[in-house]
């Protein structure tokens, strides 16, 4: 279930005045100490799926200057909550720090995309994800070359998910989903278009794959709290995610004009 910081409260009285006044402003070690625990649950959440170089301090400390910057900048008067403003913020900073981590040589951008394949053919023969073990075996990759593709693949569909699903390559530009500039109507219409197509693969999906998706993106559990919720593995939702990203990537170039 969707943590919820208390961070509202603590700004209600503040939005009801429309006033910035220290008295009805809480202080910036009352904003941290309330919002911690949910930054430190969506660094974890990032954490199992990205390589062992990245520091889960790191990815904290991110959240937090990014939670002290939503609140110098917090205006109540524009309608979000606080804690819905901050949370963009947080997740999009976190965002944007590993994507500056992100390079990607030739081969592995290979392995990826054997791998991907390999996924495609053997979902539709299986019925289900293949397993790397699995994946191996039919591409002749090692068990390793299939853990870091995965690894990297599960990476980019994270990171960069618009990019990926409209199949951009990881060097191109993307648009990003947690930015704070205001889009060009091109861009908007852009988007609306990408949202349908979108909507459309995944009411096209299987009911219990359109489950981990709501589960992940709307109710924001991990990998972990979903596994127990379906009765199977952290890995193997992860592995259970890529393959409805494949899936749904496959089925949004079908539908390209």
């Amino acid at each position: 279930m969707t943590m919820n910081p208390g961070g509202d409260d603590l700004f209600r009285k503040r939005g009801a005045m429309g006033s910035y006044g220290r008295q009805s402003t809480p202080s910036r070690e009352r904003v941290v100490e309330q919002f911690l625990p949910r930054i430190k649950s969506i660094a974890l959440g990032l954490l199992h799926t990205l390589p062992h170089n990245v520091e889960l301090n790191d990815l904290v400390q991110e959240g937090v200057i990014a939670l002290l910057n939503a609140y110098d900048r917090y205006d109540p008067s524009r309608g979000a909550t606080f804690s819905t403003y901050s949370m963009k913020r947080i997740k999009g900073s976190m965002y944007d720090y590993l994507r500056n981590l992100d390079w990607l040589p030739r081969k592995t951008r290979h392995l990826i995309k054997v791998v991907e394949k390999a996924f495609l053919e053997m979902e539709g023969e299986l019925r289900r994800p293949p397993t790397p073990e699995e994946i191996a075996q039919h591409t002749g990759l090692t068990d390793q070359e299939v853990r870091l593709a995965n690894m990297e693949m599960n990476r980019r569909q994270l990171l960069r998910l618009d990019g990926y699903l409209q199949d951009v390559d990881s060097e191109g530009d993307y648009s990003d989903f947690f930015s704070s500039s205001d889009p060009t109507p091109e861009e908007l219409y852009e988007k609306q278009e990408f949202r349908e197509r979108l909507q459309n693969s995944i009411l096209s999906l299987k009911e219990r794959e359109q489950l981990v998706l709501s589960l992940y993106y709307i109710e924001e559990l991990n990998f972990k709290e979903i596994g127990a919720i379906l009765g199977v593995t952290e890995s193997r939702i992860s592995q259970i995610h890529s393959a409805i990203m494949l899936k749904l990537r496959e089925r949004m170039r079908q539908q390209d004009p």
